[in-house]
């Protein structure tokens, strides 16, 4: 790409400090398809530089001018949005069907919820004698990750600029070229220079010193638990907002009370979307005990009907997982699986028989699983589903919510049921049901799986500090 070897700070495409090359690899053949540049700490702090100099006038622009703004970049996103699903395919190795409709949809998606959240959203409004005021925040650091790459920038970056922030975003290096479409297109929609700025990098280097920078007044990060508590420890001597989406390994309950074959098929497909990269995948179906032996052999049957392959071949279902340290990791726990005891009843190790090159995962489901085992405990990233038997609904919520983690929840069955079991788990976001993706809903978790909330007029409140300005009516 044109502007692989520069960063985007203060509304012009600039070369780095020093120039450092990093390949990025396609996942489907192991081969890189491109270099982009590696920031350093000086190219950080030029970009904090800059949208720090663009708050002071950007924070004082009017409603309707934001609001322009955010329908232009709509517009493009629009557009060049199967331009995006063909770059995300290639870097990530979603099937090309798949990241164009919802990897690149969802760019889109977000800002359009924004808009519509920010038309009703009140930044003014009196409680009694006092005037409450929701002000931008500041300067936010946003630091995104690869497996659903445009889709955690629209969420981050769409409110941000609807309430007044200025930002830095730093992308993750391993799906990086999308991130540059992105900036291509906040260019051409007239954003104001500084207001937005993009630098690429790495976590230690990069994402460090945005984190821990004094000029930062929020850090906004999604990714794994690991890197979201160095996020946390280098921000906290500044005492900024730390807003975070982290890992999850979410329960699934499917009750006696469900179509129970389609229940297990549905939410089969579910969590092996994405190749199963996906941080509120169902990972744990939970199902009666006496119907254990049943749910193993429905889980198969699905997951035998599952198509792997090159992410441009049509047909393919799961394309390859985006990197080989995730391959690897993978691998590891499904061979500790097997070693703790786990029944494997589809998949395993290796790749497909028919793949010889790529990161490929074979589709794995282990039946008999016990919430203790490492599979039950530790996000895998990847297409491997754990079945968990349970005796009674208490048993269910027990297992479910003995987690460290508590994004998302899944429970299929009678929707009076599933309504008054959802109050009981303790997680962000509970999906009944099979239901549609609802871009309106908070998005975040409990527990380990991070703070605050992203989306609709959820995602407008994490980025506004709240002044009340006493007497204003006296």
């Amino acid at each position: 790409m044109e502007n692989a070897h520069k960063f985007y700070i203060d509304g012009k495409w600039v070369d780095p400090d020093r120039l450092r090359e990093l390949d990025v690899i396609d996942p489907s053949a192991e081969q890189s398809i491109g270099t982009i540049a590696i920031g350093s700490a000086a190219d950080a702090e030029r970009a904090i530089k800059a949208a720090r100099a663009a708050f002071t006038t950007y924070s004082q622009t009017t409603k309707g001018e934001r609001r322009a703004l955010l329908e232009r970049i709509l517009a493009i996103l629009k557009r060049r949005g199967h331009e995006i699903g063909d770059i995300i395919s290639r870097e990530m190795g979603a099937p090309l069907t798949m990241a164009r409709a919802e990897q690149a949809g969802l760019g889109a998606a977000h800002f359009e919820e924004t808009i519509r959240a920010f038309d009703a959203f009140d930044f003014e409004y009196m409680q009694g004698s006092t005037r409450i005021v929701h002000e931008p925040i500041g300067v936010v650091a946003m630091i995104t990750p690869w497996n659903w790459p445009i889709n955690q920038i629209a969420c981050k970056v769409a409110p941000a600029l609807a309430t007044g922030c200025t930002m830095v975003l730093k992308p993750s290096e391993i799906a990086p070229f999308n991130a540059l479409v992105f900036a291509e297109i906040i260019h051409e929609a007239g954003v104001p220079n500084g207001v937005f700025n993009l630098i690429q990098g790495d976590g230690p280097t990069v994402g460090t010193v945005l984190a821990g920078h004094p000029d930062v007044d929020m850090v906004s990060f999604t990714g794994s638990t690991r890197a979201g508590i160095a996020v946390a420890q280098a921000a906290a001597p500044t005492v900024k907002r730390v807003h975070q989406e982290l890992g999850g390994k979410s329960a699934n309950i499917i009750l006696r009370s469900a179509d129970f074959a389609l229940a297990v098929s549905a939410s089969l497909r579910r969590c092996f979307g994405n190749s199963g990269q996906s941080c509120n995948a169902p990972t744990r179906m939970l199902v009666p005990a006496e119907r254990m032996d049943e749910a193993g052999a429905i889980a198969a049957r699905e997951a035998a009907l599952l198509t792997v392959g090159p992410p441009c071949e049509p047909g393919t279902d799961l394309g390859p997982v985006a990197s080989a340290a995730q391959f690897d990791k993978i691998q590891a726990l499904i061979e500790q699986g097997i070693a703790e005891g786990a029944e494997l009843v589809a998949g395993g190790p290796g790749r497909p028989s028919h793949l010889n090159s790529g990161y490929y995962v074979r589709p794995t489901v282990f039946a008999h699983v016990k919430n203790s085992m490492t599979i039950a405990r530790e996000e895998i990233f990847g297409p491997v589903l754990s079945i968990i038997g349970y005796d009674t609904e208490d048993d269910a919520v027990a297992i479910a919510n003995d987690t460290t983690y508590g994004l998302a929840a899944y429970i299929q069955g009678d929707p009076q049921e599933a309504r008054i079991l959802a109050r009981r788990l303790r997680a962000g976001i509970i999906r009944l049901n099979q239901s549609a993706w609802d871009g309106a809903a908070p998005f975040g978790g409990y527990k380990q799986s991070g703070n605050g909330r992203e989306y609709g007029k959820f995602g407008l409140h994490e980025f506004t500090e709240i002044k009340g300005i006493v007497g204003y009516a006296g």
